[in-house]
């Protein structure tokens, strides 16, 4: 190898170590920072005298994300005795008479329901289904078990996963499969997102660990391959 090369190469290990101390820091401080900034969205709510702008003469990162907890919290504490769930019940049952807005609002608050609910089983398991075709895996998310219809025309125990695509796993296909055919994994939720939009690249580490070429040797002895 020349000097020039080797010069070359040790520029490019230090380029990919400089990305990979700066890239996850810039990524996570955009994150935060666009989560942050909706959140002091909330100090809208408050009367402009009791801004923050207005009270110390300039902006304080953070306090809407303070007020939006506070204001949840508060919230939560009064629909969860008899008069807030009153209060409630009455708030929806005037959103239902709206036609456009009831459609929204239903669908927006069963899927949150689904996801916050402790008892539910949806979005709980990572799981492994055949798809798009035979002996092909993808990794997808246990949804929950289809009812009415779908179970009665296909006169199967169905269960709906959702596969998501990578690098975004916000999108993706919803599929019903038999409840046999399905692999439940032990990696967590977290684990599996973040092999999807890492894509694959970050693998969870299993229970077992991998064969080395002597363990593989036997086994290949036991079952040699048929030749044709």
């Amino acid at each position: 190898m020349s000097e020039a090369t080797s010069k070359v190469s040790t520029l490019r290990k230090w380029l990919m170590a400089g990305i990979l101390v700066w890239a996850p820091l810039a990524i996570t401080f955009w994150v935060i920072n666009a989560v942050v900034g909706f959140m002091d969205q909330t100090l809208l709510l408050l009367p402009p005298n009791y801004r923050p702008e207005h009270l110390f003469g300039f902006n304080v990162p953070g306090l809407g994300a303070i007020l939006a907890v506070f204001l949840v919290l508060l919230t939560g504490a009064l629909v969860a005795n008899f008069l807030g769930r009153k209060l409630v019940a009455l708030g929806e049952s005037v959103l239902h008479r709206i036609p456009l807005v009831r459609s929204v609002y239903s669908a927006v608050k069963q899927v949150i329901e689904t996801f916050v609910s402790q008892d539910s089983r949806s979005f709980r398991k990572v799981v492994l289904v055949e798809y798009p075709r035979k002996d092909c895996w993808s990794l997808a998310f246990l949804a929950g078990d289809p009812i009415g219809e779908v179970q009665e025309k296909t006169a199967q125990h169905l269960t709906t996963v959702f596969v998501p695509t990578a690098p975004n796993p916000t999108s993706g296909f919803v599929i019903m499969v038999p409840a046999h055919e399905i692999i439940e994994l032990d990696m967590t939720i977290e684990e599996g997102f973040r092999m999807v939009i890492s894509l694959g690249v970050v693998v969870p580490r299993g229970n077992k660990k991998p064969m080395t070429v002597s363990e593989e040797a036997p086994a290949a002895l036991e079952n040699p391959p048929v030749s044709g």
